[in-house]
C-alpha cells in the first residue's frame, strides 16, 4: 500500500521528545492543536540557521512549538520576540522555551498582534526573520508590518496557506479563506519580495525581502 509523501517524510525522522511534550501539553489543556508540521518545524530551524538571523519575530506563540524550532536556529546572541493574544498561551510557551534552554532569549508581548506591531514600528524595531502563524483574518496586515519591520534580506514565513484545503476550494469563501488567499497573492506578486509557496502539509509561504 502506498503512503502519502507527508507520511513518508514523517517516518524518516525520530520523534522529537521536547516537541512531543509541547504537543501533549497543548492537547491536555484543550488548546487548538494547530502547531506547525514537524517537517516545517525542521525547515524553520534550517532557515534561521542558514540566514544567520539574529532577531526573530513570531506572530502566534500557542504552546511554544514553533518558538523552539525557531530558537534552535539562532546563534549565541540571537533573540526571539513572540506576539500572543492570550496570556495563558504565552505562559505555556515560555515554560517550554525555558525547558528547551531558550528562556533567557525570548520576549513575549501580550495582546492583539496588530497593536504590538504598531508599537514596535514606533519603537523602530527591525527583524531578520518573521514567522506568521496566528489569526488568519489579519494575515495581510501582518505581512505588511513584516515588510516594514524587515532588515534588508529578511525572511518572512507564513503557515497554513491552504487552510486544510479551503483556500483551494472555490466554494469556500469565508472571511478567513479570502484573507489567506489575498495573503498568498501578495506573497506571490509584491515586488518587494522574492517568494515561493511550498505545496505540502498545510502550505508554507516563504519570502525574501529585497
Amino acid at each position: 500500500m502506498m503512503i502519502t509523501p507527508d507520511d513518508y517524510v514523517s517516518k524518516l525522522y525520530e520523534e522529537d521528545e521536547m516537541l512531543k511534550e509541547v504537543l501533549e501539553a497543548i492537547k491536555e489543556r484543550g488548546m487548538p492543536e494547530v502547531s506547525v508540521a514537524a517537517a516545517y518545524g525542521r525547515l524553520l530551524t534550517m532557515l534561521v540557521r542558514t540566514s544567520r538571523a539574529e532577531q526573530i519575530l513570531e506572530i502566534g506563540a500557542l504552546g511554544g512549538y514553533s518558538g523552539i524550532c525557531l530558537s534552535r536556529g539562532l546563534g549565541e546572541t540571537g533573540r526571539l520576540t513572540s506576539l500572543e493574544i492570550k496570556e495563558e498561551y504565552a505562559a505555556l510557551a515560555y515554560e517550554h522555551l525555558s525547558k528547551a534552554g531558550f528562556g533567557d532569549r525570548v520576549e513575549y508581548r501580550i495582546g492583539p498582534a496588530a497593536d504590538s506591531l504598531a508599537r514596535m514600528k514606533e519603537e523602530g524595531k527591525k527583524f531578520d526573520f518573521f514567522f506568521i502563524d496566528a489569526d488568519k483574518l489579519n494575515y495581510t496586515v501582518y505581512l505588511e508590518y513584516a515588510i516594514e519591520l524587515s532588515n534588508p534580506g529578511a525572511l518572512i514565513v507564513g503557515d497554513n496557506c491552504f487552510l486544510r484545503g479551503r483556500t483551494l476550494n472555490h466554494e469556500k469563501n469565508g472571511p478567513s479563506v479570502q484573507a489567506v488567499r489575498r495573503f498568498n497573492e501578495l506573497m506571490a506578486s509584491d515586488d518587494r519580495l522574492i517568494s515561493t509557496l511550498i505545496p505540502a502539509y498545510d502550505g508554507l509561504a516563504i519570502a525574501y525581502v529585497k
